[in-house]
Formats: structure tokens, C-alpha cells, sequence
């Protein structure tokens, strides 16, 4: 184990589950080691809530000098794929962690897991039985009121062993029959309520083929994987509390190593809807454009719509790790975006609805180069020649023919700056014979060259601007919120399982279509964008000076950018900070 100075430890953050790694070190609990892992199910592209429970796994597995396993849970080939496997590595390297040679898979252990179950039926504590998926539902009970004993349950020790065996070997129809724990049909938790461990499944598994016909359930695998990794510290969210007495139970009764499993809460966020199972029906019944759909909160629709790692890992360092379940404003995330991309991004100049200008005494055929700060905020980036000439275009609001009190933008007789340019005047108003607006005929002032009167006059408004003759054709997606304010808590946590999931996704479609956001996407083609951005590459992100940060598409090409708004200027975090708001606790 690496050694950590006494600096180390005061620098490191402090939450309920470090100060309980942090004793079990001090301790020498598990001889002072502190092993984590991320088990994520490769059934789905990981979202934000997957980040948060990253962090937390592989952060603390570093901050105390210890390992972190990265482990595929697929115990479910119906839904288990490995383009899923591959993705979900990418993410987590793109967010900036990595579990060196410990990539592991449920699948490594099936053979193990059988020869546990072998070792319960021996002990009387698993039974084979043949009731069907409804009707171990219908015996299970409620709440409120004990489930009844199947009928199979008092099986003996031999004839359970010969019918795990059958199924094992595939002589029996899928579904009819499975290997449950023998608990307590009484027990107050359901899960307890002698769970299946094994069900028949004739499904070919991505890593294992046709070698099994019988596949383990997640509630059986789960605290098995951590134990045979020697796991020290499970940290799951707070939907498996629930589920730990389960894993207890199997892992006391099979006398081998056990873990502390640790909950905490998940990550819940206003406008938008988190969970893999949730998230798959959007992209199933198309509802979204894929996985990658800018909107959704997956990792790699984050990615392509231009969020960085670093501030994905800073809003859920500012989020904390707390046990009570709580809703957090997503203008928390988008002002740490905001933050980091203040720092990195050029600036450049975009017209998202142009309206065209011409300088009426400005020289036809002349072009000038101006002068640009690509980032102020970081003085190393330099400048950029932007070129200006007698054509440019503005946006199209930036103009106003009457305009209202406190609209301080061009409009007739008015005089603006243009950025890093000239003061003009707006003449007149060239309109057709419909009356739409066509273009404004201005005039310069020579002596402004960089936005300066020398005789000292002031204007109230800058306006950016592209040359009309030099900019470059684009299109720009603006992306808004994928559930509309109104909406705007996060979907509850959906902890489906093994045969419950097909059923509870049916119907999920039509309540999903009926929160979202019909406004979540505009398309605006003609756009135009400086011609600094030729040949910007995808990913590549910028600050469209008054409009907001944006990204380069994976669709731009030679032919047409394709830009993707990021987050817009105006931070609502700022005023729910002043407010007293941001984060309220879940109903």
C-alpha cells in the first residue's frame, strides 16, 4: 500500500464514508487496506449518476493509497452487450480514472457462484422451485403482510441437488423452475423473503457464449464478486441498503470473506432523467436521437454536447457525499461548466441570426484585420485577425426599429460599438415589399479603430459582428432541458431486476414523451461563424462572445460546421446561491 503523509490526510476531504475508511485504516480493519471497485452493468451507456458513484470509488481507493477494481456485473445476457463494455471504459478514462490491470467480470466467477449454491442446498439453505416468475411474486407477500412458503420448499437436500444439476445441464424449459434461498417467508424485508438465486435462461452471453444455460441473479452475485475480489469498502448507493441484509445472509451462511458495504446517496437532478432503464427506453422507442443525444446525462451525450471531465468531477466534489437523499438544481452542474470553460475556451465571434450591415462609407473591396483576444481570461492564448469589411452581419435582435426602454442596441440614428472594431451608426432600415427586414444601411467612424472615440464619446452597447464576404456557413443546434421546469424533479430511482425489468419498461414510453421538454432542441441553419473556425475539429469547444459556449459536432464536416450549445452565459446558480437555494431534499 502506498504511503500517505500526515499533509495528505488533512488535505483530504472529509464526508461520513472517509471518516469510516479513515478509522478502518487507523484500525488495521483488513490489515489497513482499502479496496474498492465500480460495478456497473453493461446493459446501457453510463450517465452523471454513474460519475458520482466513479468518483467516489476510485477517489477514495487513491486518497487512502489503495486499488479500485473496475468490474462488469453482467450476469444478464438478455441485455448485456460489449460494444457496452468498451464504452464504459472509454468513459471512465475520459473522466479521468483508471484501475490499472484489475478489469474484472461477473462472468469470471459463474463457475464459483454454482459451486457456492451447490454448498447451500448442501446446507439446506437453497432450494430448488418450480413456481413460475408470477406466481413467486404472488407468494411473496407485501409489506405489510407475510408471503407464503412455496409449495417446493421442503425439497431434500438430494433431490435438489439432482434438479440444480438438471438445470445446470439444460433439461428443463426456460423459466420453470429456479434455485431460491431458503430465508424467511415472513421476513419484514422482501428481499429476504427467499430471493431466486438462479433462473433458466437459454441466452448466449457475450463473454461465456453457450456454456450456461442458468444465470445468477444480481442480488445472488453481487456481494459474492466483492468477496472473492477481497473488496474492503462496497460503497453503493442507497437503493441496495435494503439489499444488504440479503448479501450478509449469503455470505455468513457461506463462512468467506465479507466486505463493508457503505451506502450512500445517489445523484438526482432537476430537468432532465436519470437511469439506465429510464434513459434506454428514450432511446428505444426514439423518443431521443441515441445514447449521445447532447441532452441526456449520459457521459457520452455530455461529451459531445462539450462538458469537460473536470467539471463533471467538480460539481460532484461540490455535491459531497451525504447518506440523505436529495434533488440537486442542474444549475449547480452548469455553473461549474461554466467555470472551467471560462478558463479553457477561445473566444470567437458567431452571428446565430444574421442580419446584414452595410457600412454605406466604407470602402467597397477594402479589408481590414482586427485584432481579437482569443481568451481573457488566460493572457497565454494570444490574439487572433479577425478580417472586417464594408458587408458584416449582426443578429438580428441586436436591432430595433422602436426600441423599448433599456434596449440599448442598434436602431435608427443610434450609434453601437462593433467588437474589436469600429462605432457605426445605423441610417436606415432597407425593407421589402412585405415588409421584412432586409439588411441596415450604417455608417463608420474611421477615427474608432478598436473601439475607441478619441474625442472621449461613449455608447452603450458592443455588438459582435462576422464579415459578410469571409464568414463561414454553420449550423447550430441549441440545446435546452430535456424535462421543462415545470417538471422538474429527476425521475425516482428504478431498481429493476432480472424478470420484473421487460414489464416495467412496457408502457414507460408514453409517461417518459409526456415530461419531456418539446423545446429541448432548435436547429438554426445560416448561421455564420468567423472563419478562424475552419477546420475546427470535432470536440473542440469556444465561447460565442454574448451567446454562450459551444461545441463542435461529430457531423461537422468541410462542407458545413455543426455546433452544439453547451450552456449559456446567464448563470441561474449565482442567484439561487443568493436565494438560499439549489438543493432540496426528496419527498
Amino acid at each position: 500500500m502506498n504511503e500517505r503523509t500526515d499533509t495528505d490526510a488533512e488535505e483530504r476531504r472529509t464526508d461520513f464514508i472517509r471518516d469510516i475508511v479513515a478509522e478502518d485504516v487507523h484500525s488495521g480493519k483488513y490489515d489497513g487496506r482499502v479496496h474498492t471497485r465500480f460495478p456497473p452493468e453493461p446493459n446501457g451507456y453510463l450517465h452523471i449518476g454513474h460519475a458520482k458513484a466513479i468518483c467516489i470509488n476510485f477517489g477514495i481507493a487513491e486518497e487512502f493509497g489503495g486499488l479500485c477494481n473496475l468490474r462488469m456485473d453482467d450476469t444478464n445476457p438478455t441485455r448485456e452487450e460489449a460494444r457496452y463494455v468498451e464504452a464504459i471504459q472509454e468513459d471512465i478514462r475520459w473522466l479521468g480514472f483508471d484501475w490499472g490491470d484489475r478489469l474484472y467480470y461477473a462472468s469470471d466467477y459463474f463457475a464459483q457462484m454454482y459451486a457456492y449454491a451447490v454448498q447451500l442446498v448442501e446446507q439446506g439453505d437453497a432450494y430448488v422451485c418450480d413456481l413460475s416468475a408470477d406466481e413467486v411474486r404472488e407468494h411473496r407477500g407485501t409489506p405489510t403482510q407475510p408471503g407464503r412458503d412455496s409449495p417446493y420448499r421442503d425439497r431434500s437436500v438430494e433431490e435438489n441437488l439432482g434438479l440444480l444439476e438438471g438445470m445446470r445441464a439444460g433439461e428443463f424449459a426456460e423459466g420453470s423452475r429456479t434455485l431460491r434461498a431458503r430465508i424467511d417467508m415472513a421476513h419484514p424485508n422482501l428481499n429476504m423473503r427467499d430471493p431466486v438465486m438462479y433462473r433458466i435462461m437459454y441466452a448466449t452471453h457475450h463473454r461465456t457464449g453457450d456454456d450456461w444455460c442458468i444465470y445468477p441473479t444480481y442480488d445472488w452475485a453481487h456481494g459474492l464478486e466483492d468477496s472473492i475480489e477481497g473488496i474492503t469498502h462496497s460503497l453503493c448507493s442507497i437503493e441496495f441498503e435494503n439489499h444488504r441484509p440479503l448479501y450478509d445472509w449469503f455470505l455468513d451462511r457461506l463462512g468467506i470473506h465479507h466486505p463493508q458495504q457503505i451506502e450512500f446517496a445517489r445523484l438526482e437532478m432537476t430537468n432532465t432523467i436519470m437511469g439506465t432503464r429510464h434513459l434506454r427506453v428514450l432511446v428505444g422507442e426514439g423518443l431521443v436521437s441515441g445514447w449521445d443525444d447532447p441532452r441526456l446525462p449520459t457521459l457520452r451525450g455530455m461529451r459531445r454536447r462539450g462538458y469537460t471531465a473536470e467539471a463533471i468531477r467538480d460539481f460532484i466534489d461540490r455535491v459531497g457525499v451525504a447518506k440523505t437523499a436529495s434533488v440537486v438544481d442542474v444549475a449547480l452542474l452548469e455553473h461549474c461548466l461554466r467555470e472551467d470553460l471560462n478558463r479553457r475556451s477561445p473566444r470567437v465571434m458567431a452571428v446565430l441570426d444574421p442580419l446584414k450591415v452595410v457600412l454605406a462609407n466604407y470602402p467597397e473591396g477594402r479589408v481590414e484585420q482586427m485584432e481579437a483576444v482569443n481568451n481573457p481570461e488566460d493572457p497565454s492564448a494570444g490574439t487572433r485577425m479577425v478580417p472586417f469589411s464594408r458587408e458584416l452581419y449582426i443578429e438580428r435582435e441586436d436591432f430595433m426599429e422602436e426600441p423599448v426602454r433599456k434596449f440599448y442596441r442598434l436602431a435608427p440614428g443610434r450609434e453601437v460599438r462593433l467588437r474589436y472594431a469600429y462605432f457605426i451608426t445605423c441610417q436606415e432600415a432597407v425593407r421589402d415589399e412585405h415588409g421584412e427586414l432586409l439588411e441596415l444601411r450604417c455608417t463608420y467612424d474611421p477615427a474608432t479603430r478598436g473601439g475607441d472615440a478619441p474625442d472621449g464619446r461613449k455608447v452603450k452597447a458592443t455588438l459582435h459582428w462576422v464579415s459578410a464576404a469571409h464568414a463561414l456557413p454553420a449550423q447550430v443546434r441549441l440545446y435546452g432541458h430535456l424535462v421543462p421546469d415545470e417538471q422538474d424533479e429527476a425521475c425516482p430511482p428504478a431498481l429493476w431486476r432480472d424478470e420484473q425489468e421487460q414489464e416495467q419498461e412496457q408502457g414507460a414510453g408514453a409517461d417518459l414523451q409526456n415530461r419531456l421538454n418539446p423545446h429541448s432542441l432548435e436547429v438554426l441553419s445560416g448561421c455564420r461563424v468567423e472563419p478562424s473556425l475552419a477546420g475546427a475539429e470535432p470536440g473542440a469547444r469556444y465561447q460565442f462572445e454574448r451567446k454562450g459556449y459551444f461545441c463542435v459536432d461529430a457531423a461537422s464536416s468541410d462542407e458545413m460546421l455543426v455546433f452544439n450549445r453547451t450552456v449559456t452565459l446567464r448563470d441561474r446558480w449565482r442567484r439561487l446561491q443568493k436565494a438560499g437555494d439549489g438543493t432540496r431534499a426528496s419527498p
